[in-house]
C-alpha cells in the first residue's frame, strides 16, 4: 500500500516530465547536486559528447570533469579524479520515471551513496525504493561468528564500505563490499575466506529494487 501511494504521488509530480531524456534532466538538475559543474557547463558537456568530441571541461575545483557515457536513460560522469556520478532513469508502472543517482568516491577505497529523485529533481525517500543489505549479507552462509579465525580477521573491520554500480544496459544495481580493500594484504586474505565471491545484484521491478 505504501509503494502504491508513492507511485501515485510520483505520477502526479511527473506529468509532462516523463518524456525527458537523460541529457535534458542532466542539464536541468540543481547545481547543489554537482557543485563542481554549473548548468551551462553541463549543457556544454552534453553538446560536446553528442558532437562526438571529448566531453571534458575544467570545473570549479580547478580540476576536470568528463562525461564518459550518455544514452536516453543512462549517464556516467567523472566529476573529479576521485569521484564519479552515475544516473539511470527507472520506469514506473505508469510510464513515468524515477531518477536514480549513485555517487562514488575513491578515498582511496570506493564508497558509494545512492539517492532517488522525481523528474523535477525532488528528493525521494530511498526506503520506498530499495532496502540496502548490510555487511553481514556478504558473509558466506553458516559462518560461525565465534570461530577464532573469523574473530581475528573481522576484528580489523571498523567500517562498512560498498561500491554501487548502475548498469547502462539493463535495470540492475550491483553492490560490492569494498571494506576488505581498505585492509592490508594479509588481513584481507584472511577475511576473504569468510566472504561470498559474488556481489549483491538488485533488479528494478517497476516500483522498487529487489
Amino acid at each position: 500500500m505504501k509503494r502504491l501511494l508513492f507511485i501515485i504521488l510520483i505520477s502526479l509530480c511527473s506529468l509532462g516530465a516523463s518524456s525527458q531524456n537523460m541529457d535534458a534532466l542532466f542539464e536541468l538538475m540543481p547545481d547543489q547536486y554537482i557543485p563542481q559543474l554549473e548548468n551551462a557547463w553541463r549543457k556544454d558537456l552534453v553538446d560536446l559528447f553528442n558532437a562526438g568530441k571529448e566531453a571534458k571541461l575544467k570545473n570549479t575545483m580547478n580540476g576536470f570533469s568528463s562525461l564518459k557515457a550518455l544514452t536516453n536513460n543512462y549517464l556516467l560522469l567523472q566529476v573529479t579524479e576521485s569521484s564519479t556520478i552515475e544516473m539511470k532513469l527507472l520506469p514506473l508502472i505508469n510510464n513515468t520515471n524515477v531518477i536514480c543517482m549513485v555517487t562514488t568516491v575513491n578515498g582511496p577505497v570506493p564508497d558509494s551513496q545512492i539517492r532517488f529523485f522525481s523528474p523535477e529533481w525532488k528528493l525521494l525517500n530511498p526506503t520506498d525504493l530499495i532496502t540496502l543489505v548490510d555487511a553481514d549479507w556478504f558473509l558466506k552462509e553458516n559462518i560461525d561468528k565465534n570461530d577464532l579465525s573469523y574473530l581475528e580477521a573481522s576484528s580489523h573491520v571498523n567500517m562498512y564500505l560498498r561500491k554501487m554500480t548502475l548498469s547502462p544496459d539493463n535495470l540492475t544495481l550491483t553492490v560490492e563490499y569494498t571494506t576488505p580493500q581498505y585492509l592490508d594484504k594479509d588481513t584481507r586474505k584472511k577475511l576473504e575466506l569468510f566472504l561470498k565471491s559474488e556481489p549483491k545484484v538488485y533488479v528494478w521491478n517497476k516500483s522498487h529494487f529487489e
